[in-house]
């Protein structure tokens, strides 16, 4: 919402100034502010689906709630996140960190051509990774999640709600081959059975692909391999679940 306030600029910036010290407004970004009603003052933040479409309109560029945020919209709620992670274009957004908002934004190179819906809020619609796209990003963005052994549990509970459908998109434009990989690896190992598996080996196997490592925080190259999926296991899978 939009409000044209007829006041100098001065009294303007005097009263936000005395709101924000009373921690009923909370200055996001350059301009763009955020009111906390009294339902949520306990917390000192909103929920972050109330308030992403705006910032991002106000931004003009594309995003989509990712990650561990989009996990837990889909219901994979095992992590108990102290952050949010949003995706967006180039050029890259510093990560914010205002009394309990903290907001982590992911570059990408290439705009996703599909897998990004809609959920509504209390304000709104916003953007969301589906299921699949989030396991993916989960797993090429290990290294800054805490690692393979942390989203282990997440993708998990995400494999429930993804069907052939929304992994045939996946495929029609997801660039990273290596990601693929690691997730034809992890399906079969939490779920020898699950029919995402032959769809996803079909795909690879119209690609050239060589070995990788599961864990890429490791900085060696990989050894040999014993699986279809060419993934050299360089850590031991543990999952909380």
């Amino acid at each position: 919402m939009i409000i044209n306030i007829d006041k100098p600029a001065s009294a303007i910036k005097k009263e936000l100034t005395y709101l924000t010290s009373k921690k009923e407004v909370l200055a996001l970004r350059q301009n763009f502010y955020l009111i906390i009603p009294p339902r949520y003052s306990t917390l000192g933040k909103l929920p972050i689906e109330l308030y992403i479409e705006k910032l991002f309109k106000y931004l003009d560029r594309n995003y989509y709630l990712g990650g561990f945020s989009a996990a837990k919209l889909h219901g994979a709620s095992h992590q108990q996140i102290q952050k949010e992670y949003v995706a967006t274009t180039k050029p890259a957004l510093l990560s914010i960190s205002k009394g309990s908002i903290h907001i982590k934004f992911f570059t990408l190179s290439n705009w996703p051509k599909g897998n990004i819906i809609q959920k509504k809020s209390d304000a709104g619609y916003f953007n969301v990774s589906d299921p699949i796209l989030t396991i993916a990003d989960l797993i090429h963005h290990q290294t800054k999640l805490g690692g393979i052994n942390r989203i282990l549990s997440n993708i998990e509970e995400l494999l429930e709600e993804v069907n052939l459908s929304d992994l045939t998109l996946l495929l029609q434009w997801y660039p990273h081959t290596s990601v693929l990989q690691r997730l034809g690896f992890l399906i079969e190992h939490i779920e020898p059975e699950n029919e995402l598996m032959n769809l996803l080996y079909e795909h690879l196997t119209e690609r050239r692909f060589y070995p990788v490592l599961l864990n890429i925080g490791d900085r060696n190259k990989p050894g040999s391999v014993d699986n279809r999926w060419k993934v050299d296991v360089n850590l031991k899978l543990e999952s909380d679940l």
